[in-house]
C-alpha cells in the first residue's frame, strides 16, 4: 500500500489531540473515518502506534514516527503552496539576460512594477552583450532575453523600444554647444572609443571613423568612466546614458538615422512558467506605453 499523506495527517491529529473525536473535528472528518485511517497506517507498518483503544498514549514506535510524520506534513503543505504559487505566478524565479545599458537605464522601473505585483518571485539578472543574451536563451539558462536580437525559430520576439544613436561625451566637451546641429563631419577627427553597439551603425561616414579607432571597450561601466576622464567620445543609443549622469551628455546627430532596436525574446508562451510569462506581460505593457 502506498503511504498517503492523509494517513499521516490522521495519525498526527490523534497523537496531538489525544482523542479520535477531537482529531476528527480538526480534520473535518468522522471519528470512524479517522479510526479507519489509523488502522490502515498500522497495518502498513505492521505494528501498533497507540497503547490501547482510547488512542491517548503513543507506543515507542508511535513516538518515534510522530516527529517525522509532522515534518513530512509541513513539507507537503509548503510544497503545495509553492506549486500553487507557481501556477498563480506568486512564487518562483525569473531569469533575465539583458544588455548592461538596458539593465542600468530601463529595467529598474519595470522590475519595481513587477515586484510590487509579485513580491515573492525572485528575479535574477545577468548582463551580457547581445550575442551572450541570445546564447543564454538558446541554452535555456535564461527565461527572458532583452537585447538587440534576431528572430529565432521556437522563440517569440517583440520590440521593447528603439532609440537613436548619437555622440556621448563630457558635458564640458567643445562639441557640446553644437548639440542642435552636430553632424558626422564635426566629429571626424575626434578620438573615438568604439564599443559593441557600433556595429549597428551603417552610416558610411562613421565607417571611416570606426576603422581609425584604436580603443574598443565592451563594458558599459568602463566606457562611461573613460568618457568622464575625457579620453575621447563614443557613439551610443540615447537610452544608454542614464538621466542621472550630470557629467556626460548625449548629442544627436543631425545627418544620421541610425537606430538601436531592443527586443524582448523568450520561448513560446506554452513553454514559459507563469512568473516569466507575467514578467513578459509587464514588459509588453511598458512597450505599449512607450515609456
Amino acid at each position: 500500500m502506498t503511504l498517503k499523506i492523509d494517513l499521516l495527517r490522521a495519525f498526527c491529529a490523534v497523537a496531538e489531540t489525544g482523542s479520535l473525536a477531537k482529531a476528527a473535528a480538526s480534520l473535518k472528518r468522522t471519528p470512524s473515518a479517522v479510526s479507519m485511517s489509523l488502522k490502515q497506517f498500522e497495518d502498513h507498518l505492521g505494528a501498533p502506534l497507540f497503547v490501547g483503544s482510547r488512542k491517548s498514549k503513543l507506543t515507542p514506535l508511535g513516538q518515534a514516527i510522530l516527529s517525522e510524520a509532522s515534518e513530512q506534513i509541513t513539507h507537503f503543505a509548503r510544497s503545495v503552496r509553492r506549486i500553487e504559487g507557481l501556477a498563480r505566478a506568486t512564487h518562483g524565479q525569473v531569469r533575465i539576460a539583458v544588455t548592461p545599458s538596458v539593465a542600468q537605464t530601463v529595467l529598474p522601473d519595470i522590475i519595481k512594477t513587477y515586484s510590487a505585483l509579485y513580491p515573492d518571485v525572485s528575479v535574477e539578472l545577468r548582463d551580457l552583450d547581445s550575442a551572450g543574451v541570445l546564447a543564454e536563451l538558446e541554452a535555456d539558462r535564461a527565461d527572458i532575453g532583452i537585447a538587440s536580437l534576431p528572430e529565432r525559430a521556437g522563440f517569440e520576439r517583440f520590440e521593447l523600444f528603439s532609440d537613436p544613436f548619437g555622440v556621448v561625451c563630457r558635458a564640458d566637451h567643445p562639441l557640446a554647444p553644437k548639440w542642435e546641429s552636430l553632424t558626422w563631419s564635426d566629429i571626424i577627427d575626434e578620438p573615438l572609443i568604439s564599443n559593441g553597439l557600433c556595429e549597428m551603425i551603417s552610416d558610411p561616414a562613421f565607417a571611416a571613423m570606426l576603422t581609425r579607432s584604436r580603443l574598443f571597450v565592451r563594458s558599459t561601466a568602463s566606457l562611461l568612466a573613460l568618457l568622464r576622464a575625457n579620453v575621447g567620445i563614443t557613439i551610443l543609443p540615447k537610452r544608454a546614458l542614464g538621466a542621472a549622469d550630470d557629467e556626460l551628455v548625449f548629442l544627436p546627430l543631425k545627418d544620421s538615422t541610425a537606430q538601436r532596436h531592443v527586443h524582448v525574446m523568450h520561448r513560446t508562451e506554452g513553454q514559459l512558467l507563469p512568473p516569466a510569462l507575467h514578467f513578459s506581460d509587464t514588459l509588453r505593457q511598458a512597450a505599449l506605453q512607450k515609456f
